[in-house]
């Protein structure tokens, strides 16, 4: 079974990029599952074509005594689907909530059969929560997605650090930064030396295509909505280099002061 979890700075297009890995992986004929780890409970609205509306968190506040069809979600091309959930605006802790939904997802022993497992996880490992799907090993290849946009490496490097700690404990491995482009100045080149420090490399750059929200307004992934697409295309490529990837690496972490040199080499026309 493969093990994924896809992180990133909040907005940098994790749950799109995940739902539609998920399709492609589906197109493959493998037996797919993704999981939501976010308390907005929206990774998979692209996959359901809705809003998840019965998350795990969402049960087991209203039954103690639940079951697998209580939490698992048929979405496109029967892919399974989970919504980890969260706490109430202003009440409780979200990183909580992913544990206790990820342990009632292991105690329900819903994955078993999968041939892929993937994590839509909200890209804050500050809080012990967020790590959980690295630190108790539900997943074992990790990637991060970024933009050349300051603030997004400056996550990517702190959710490296995260990965450093688990992988020098475990079986837990970077596997490479998926490059979400926002058409900012050399972005390209400047995530490939960023992945090339962290000690690993830019598995994919994805461009910056319209069709992904026209796609995303129909509540669609590219691949259902536009299947011959350059777009379409991309996110195929991509699941069969993840499918295949054996580039698992240890991370090296920068310090702030050598990212912020790195992005302004490559934030000037000279």
């Amino acid at each position: 079974m493969k093990k994924i979890a896809i992180y990133g700075k909040g907005g940098i297009g994790k749950s799109t990029t995940t739902a539609n890995l998920s399709a492609a992986f589906s197109e493959m004929g493998l037996k797919v599952c993704q999981v939501g780890c976010d308390p907005k409970n929206d990774s998979t609205r692209l996959l359901l074509g809705h809003i998840c509306r019965k998350t795990v968190l969402d049960v087991v506040r209203d039954n103690d005594a639940i079951t697998s069809e209580d939490i698992v979600h048929t979405g496109y091309n029967q892919i399974s689907c989970i919504e980890a959930g969260g706490p109430e605006p202003g009440v409780g802790c979200a990183g909580r909530g992913i544990i206790v939904a990820l342990e009632k997802v292991r105690e329900l022993n819903v994955l078993s059969d999968m041939d892929a497992v993937l994590y839509d996880v909200l890209g804050d490992v500050v809080c012990g929560g967020f790590a959980v799907p690295i630190r108790e090993g539900y997943a074992t290849d990790i990637y991060i997605i970024s933009s050349g946009e300051l603030m997004s490496l400056y996550a990517a490097n702190n959710i490296a650090k995260g990965i450093k700690r688990f992988a020098l404990r475990g079986v837990v491995r970077l596997g490479g930064i998926i490059g979400n482009s926002r058409n900012t100045l050399n972005e390209k080149k400047l995530l490939q030396e960023f992945a090339a420090r962290l000690n690993t490399y830019l598995i994919t750059f994805i461009p910056r295509d319209s069709i992904v929200n026209e796609a995303e307004n129909k509540r669609q992934t590219v691949i259902q909505y536009a299947a011959d697409s350059d777009q379409a295309k991309v996110y195929r490529k991509l699941a069969n280099m993840v499918l295949h990837n054996a580039k698992m690496t240890v991370p090296t972490p920068m310090d702030f002061e050598e990212l912020e040199a790195l992005a302004e080499k490559y934030g000037s026309k000279n």
